[in-house]
Parts: structure tokens; C-alpha cells; sequence
């Protein structure tokens, strides 16, 4: 059930320093429009991919340089295989947020090395595709007139490690035909299942240093489509109005969680979600929040919106102390433990727990 949108486009407050956004109908749109925004969102689909495939080949090209100087070193100095664990050791204390340097990944960085000895082909093709898809082409393979066929078709076709696993399993190159040409691969397609694992990549994003958000981003999505999903089916009053919805305060722009109407208490309910332990500056983004639907959304008819701020741990103290002062009713929650127990026996189970959602994040990447 589904508050009408209708009662928020391009409302604002008195002064019109806040406001909350809604595009116009595409009806309104004259006829070159969709065109229009169709090449738009695929410049920015090619750009994107362009982009992630590029961070992908640098970091390939670093495993390989890594893997490079650590053979001229065994075979100049007599390194023996121990050197890979201290390496493993050094790397990770000056990058311990990175997790490709394991000593397991080392030893492939030196087979990679080993295995393509040629710079161009590195370069050219093996580069282009996910660490992971090297892994199999270096377990799964021996001969690399063969590796190269299978990093072609990766490319070519937008294979994943386990798709690509998968062929090498059932002799593709056999079946399909094997021919080598000069590696001019275009860009595989957008809805690729390469494409979407290289922009999951865990190594990848460690080695851009963006992992820490990309995951919390992920499991902020994760939950809030389960929260929304598991309040509506109470069947409780709970009608969902929208999520991530727009706000425009000055010049800065904001994004509400979830946004919801309760059909019996006749009020707005502002949902905050965090996969993190309880920080008093949660309540203050919460508050302007609640004050910018009070200000903005609210008919005459409505009572003050409520709001509710769900983290994944708290310290009750600490949350007193946060919310004396504010004159909007607020409450912060465990997010599952907390709403569990005021809900019947039957349907506690249905919330997952957030540790439960990154398992299977892990298990998709």
C-alpha cells in the first residue's frame, strides 16, 4: 500500500530553502526526450564499466610486477619459497585494510608472472579480466594457447570465474572452435556477469581502498529492502511512501532511508538505517529529518511524523543523553533484537540478522 506521491511534488517550506523533489511526468517530456535519456544512460553504463575495467587492469598489472620481482629475486639472491610469507607479512602491515596479499595470493602473483612472461599479452588481454578468472586459467589450465582462447571468450562474452570455470569443465574450446586472434575485445556487455562481478570484486575495491563503504552500502540496501518489506506485511498501518527520498536543504542534498505513513496513527514515519553501533550524530541528520517533513509533507490533519533511528548496537546511556533536548518524539532500536520483541512469536524470524546478510553478500562475490 503506497502513500500517493503526488502529495510531495515540488513542495517546500515557506522560504524555500528546503524541499522535497519529484521529476516531472514523462508525459511532459517532448518527443525527443527518451531518446535522449536513453544514449545518456548508456554513456554512462559504457563509461562506468570503461572505468572499473581500467582499476581492474592496473591492479592486474601490479600482481603481475609483484609476482615479476619476486621470481628475479629467487633466481638472482636464492630466495627460497619462505620469503613469500614475510612479504605477505610487510605488505599487509603497511596495507592492512587489503586483502590480496595473503601469502596464497603472492604464490599466484608469482605463477602469473611466471605462466605470462610476455608483457603485451599481460597487457593486452590477461589484464583485462578479474584476478579470480586468472586464478582459473592458472589452476584449471596448462597450456596458455588454450588460457588465451578462454581470457578472449571471457572478454568476448562476459564470463564470470564460474561460468568460465565451467566451460574450461566441458572443453568449450573444443566444442566452440579454438582460433587466437589480436586481443581487440570491445567492452562486454553492461548486464554481463563479468561486469557485475568485477564491480563486486573484493580485491579490487581493497585495492582502490573503497571496500569498507562499498560493503556497508550493500548491506544498507540489503536491510532496508528487507525492513520495508517485513513492515508492510504486518499489516499494521505501515503505508511505504519511498525510499532514499530526495531532499534539497540550501544547496546540500540529503537522502531519507525509508519513508513511510501510518494509516492509524496518521503521521509520517522517518526510518534511519545504519549498520553501525549508535553515534549521538545520527539523532541530529534524524531530527532535521523529521523537521523537514513537519515543515514540507504535513497536512494540517496530520500528527508530528515520528522518527526512528535503527543501528546495529547501542549504549542506552549514551542514547539518553542524545535525546535530551530534541523536541521531536525519536527512538533509536537495535534494529533487529528491539523490534523483534514487541512482535508476535511467529514473525520474529523473519528479520535477518545483519550478519546474516553479509554472509551472503560474501557467498554472491
Amino acid at each position: 500500500m503506497k502513500k500517493n506521491d503526488d502529495t510531495r511534488k515540488g513542495l517546500s517550506d515557506s522560504n524555500n530553502q528546503a524541499r522535497f523533489t519529484a521529476p516531472a511526468e514523462l508525459s511532459e517530456m517532448d518527443e525527443f526526450y527518451p531518446a535522449f535519456i536513453k544514449n545518456l544512460i548508456e554513456d554512462i553504463h559504457k563509461t562506468r564499466i570503461s572505468v572499473v575495467l581500467q582499476a581492474n587492469s592496473s591492479m592486474m598489472m601490479l600482481y603481475w610486477k609483484i609476482g615479476n620481482a619476486i621470481l628475479e629475486k629467487q633466481k638472482s639472491l636464492g630466495w627460497g619459497a619462505k620469503v613469500i610469507d614475510r612479504i605477505s607479512y610487510d605488505l599487509k602491515k603497511n596495507f592492512p585494510e587489503m586483502k590480496g596479499f595473503s601469502p596464497r595470493n603472492i604464490k599466484y602473483m608469482r605463477k602469473f608472472a611466471e605462466v605470462w612472461c610476455e608483457y603485451e599479452i599481460v597487457q593486452q588481454l590477461v589484464a583485462q579480466i578479474p584476478w579470480r578468472s586468472n586464478i582459473v586459467l592458472l589452476d584449471k589450465l596448462s597450456e596458455n594457447e588454450e588460457r588465451i582462447w578462454y581470457a578472449q571468450m571471457t572478454l568476448k562474452n562476459g564470463w564470470s570465474s564460474n561460468i568460465l570455470e565451467m566451460q574450461i569443465q566441458t572443453d568449450a574450446h573444443k566444442r566452440l572452435g579454438k582460433s587466437v586472434n589480436n586481443f581487440d575485445i570491445l567492452l562486454p556487455s553492461k548486464d554481463s556477469d563479468l561486469v557485475n562481478n568485477v564491480f563486486k570484486d573484493p580485491y579490487l575495491f581493497d585495492f582502490l581502498g573503497t571496500d569498507i563503504p562499498r560493503r556497508e552500502t550493500e548491506v544498507e540496501r540489503k536491510l532496508t529492502e528487507h525492513i520495508q518489506e517485513f513492515l508492510l506485511e504486518l499489516g499494521q498501518g505501515f503505508a511505504f511512501v519511498g525510499r532514499q527520498v530526495h531532499l534539497e536543504i540550501g544547496e546540500d542534498d540529503f537522502y531519507i532511508d525509508m519513508l513511510f505513513y501510518h494509516l492509524r496513527l496518521r503521521c509520517y514515519v522517518v526510518v534511519e538505517l545504519k549498520v553501525c553501533e549508535f553515534e549521538p550524530g545520527f539523532l541530529g541528520q534524524l531530527n532535521m529529518y523529521v523537521n523537514a517533513v513537519n515543515k514540507i509533507l504535513n497536512h494540517p490533519d496530520d500528527k508530528p511524523a515520528i522518527g526512528l533511528l535503527l543501528v546495529k548496537s547501542k549504549n542506552n546511556t549514551v542514547v539518553e543523553y542524545s535525546l535530551e533536548g530534541y523536541k521531536n518524539p525519536l527512538s533509536v532500536a537495535k534494529w533487529q533484537k528491539e523490534i523483534e520483541e514487541s512482535l508476535p512469536n511467529d514473525i520474529k524470524s523473519q528479520l535477518p540478522s545483519i550478519e546474516e546478510i553479509e554472509r551472503t553478500l560474501e557467498d554472491k562475490e
